[in-house]
């Protein structure tokens, strides 16, 4: 079974920065996909950034020009460069990836199980 690894939250002023990691516990020989998700208190999650096989980027609209996601894909890792921080940016942000063969097994879905980042003076 294949596992998502996030590291990187913590506690950061406004204006500030921090880049997410998520590492997956087995080498990936292809994924389909690999995102950012976030969920805040009381609401639902909701996609961040996205980085398609084919090198095409998305972005919401709320962290656009703030946000870059990358891959690594050597390391079967991505990441999550965030700036300027903003306190309505606090959630809890999950990992994911989407259609990712590994040893021979595909996934359809797996996700992480999150780290918090809390914006906050």
């Amino acid at each position: 079974q294949v596992q998502l690894v996030e590291s990187g939250g913590g506690l950061v002023q406004p204006g500030g920065s921090l880049r997410l990691s998520c590492v997956a516990s087995r080498s990936i020989f292809s994924v389909d996909s690999m995102a950012w998700y976030r969920q805040a208190p009381g609401n639902e999650r909701e996609l961040v950034a996205s980085a398609a096989e084919s090198g095409t980027l998305n972005y919401a609209d709320a962290v656009k020009g703030r946000f870059t996601i990358s891959r690594d894909s050597a390391k079967s890792t991505v990441y999550l460069q965030m700036n300027s921080l903003k306190p309505e940016d606090t959630a809890v942000y999950f990992c994911n990836a989407k259609g990712l063969i590994t040893d021979g097994k595909w996934y359809r879905e797996v996700w992480g199980q999150g780290t918090l980042v809390t914006v906050s003076s």
